[in-house]
């Protein structure tokens, strides 16, 4: 058992962790259309095989596999929390650079983004109450999942919204400043995270053969799970790049948020979490430098969008 976990952790740090994620959804959402929501009704077949993968499959298959293992109930409620949350804000960047479509990232980044302000906190309170070996800890820390709808509702729907109203009345403002936008807002998140690694060095190095390989099999699995979803439904190889890509790159910041003002006492599921958010950048852009090298069919899926 790692119940007894602490991570040391400033409550002043909570302010700027709901800035970083408020940055880095305004500044996806600077370029969003209503089109790009739109597009999911007109030609919905890639997006909703995408968060069919992300909403459905990827919780139950860390619900399943967290059971199966046994894994220590605060890493697996970390992992089931982290497979709960919707696609990260740079699996549009991860999918441009792999020659994906972009169209369908993005549509997949705003449907997500929005349906994770019911579906995040559902998810994660039914998965973590059917894992027998999790169940008794969830209850433990007292969830109350309409605290976390109102957190998430304030940190994605709001930031996504104000982002679109920005980007449609100063379309030149949103076009120049959209990749700086994400590129600072990854770099302030990566340092976040290294301070509060710094902080916890001791602990992070003492259970780091514990959650390294559980993060590392994870996020294989939601790779895994987006790239056979978009096979399954014969998509073109556009289309299977973009969904592997938002089903693979989770918004951990999302969750760490969640986890800083409902969790603080739980340091398993802050390890996981946080370790995520930098694991999923590497596997992200590995995997996209080697679908760059390979040669794209010409002809598109009509569900693309281009």
């Amino acid at each position: 058992m790692q119940s007894s976990l602490t991570v040391q952790f400033d409550p002043a740090s909570l302010i700027l962790l709901n800035g970083i994620l408020a940055l880095m959804m305004f500044g996806v959402s600077l370029n969003l259309k209503p089109a790009d929501f739109r597009r999911v009704l007109t030609i919905p077949r890639a997006p909703v095989a995408g968060l069919f993968a992300q909403f459905l499959l990827l919780p139950l298959a860390t619900c399943l596999f967290t059971w199966a293992l046994k894994v220590d109930p605060q890493l697996a409620l970390g992992m089931i929390l982290v497979a709960s949350c919707p696609g990260g804000s740079f699996s549009n960047i991860m999918t441009w650079l792999g020659k994906g479509s972009v169209a369908v990232s993005v549509s997949m980044t705003a449907v997500s983004s929005l349906a994770a302000t019911v579906m995040t906190p559902l998810n994660f309170a039914l998965y973590g109450w059917l894992n027998p070996h999790t169940r008794a800890y969830l209850t433990e820390i007292t969830l109350e999942p309409g605290n976390i709808l109102l957190l998430v509702l304030l940190v994605l729907a709001v930031p996504l919204i104000l982002g679109m109203l920005t980007g449609g009345r100063f379309p030149r403002l949103a076009v120049r400043s959209e990749k700086p936008l994400r590129y600072l807002s990854l770099l302030i998140f990566l340092g976040f995270v290294a301070i509060a690694f710094m902080n916890n060095v001791d602990l992070f190095l003492d259970k780091f053969h514990t959650f390294f390989w559980l993060v590392v099999g994870h996020n294989l699995l939601a790779l895994a799970l987006g790239y056979g979803m978009a096979r399954a439904m014969k998509l073109a190889v556009p289309d299977q790049r973009a969904v592997t890509m938002e089903v693979g790159i989770q918004n951990s910041g999302l969750g760490l948020v969640i986890l800083f003002t409902f969790f603080p006492e739980a340091g398993g599921m802050m390890l996981i979490t946080a370790f995520w958010g930098v694991w999923h950048l590497v596997s992200g852009l590995t995997l996209s430098q080697i679908w760059a090298r390979r040669p794209v069919p010409v002809t598109p899926s009509p569900d693309s969008g281009n």
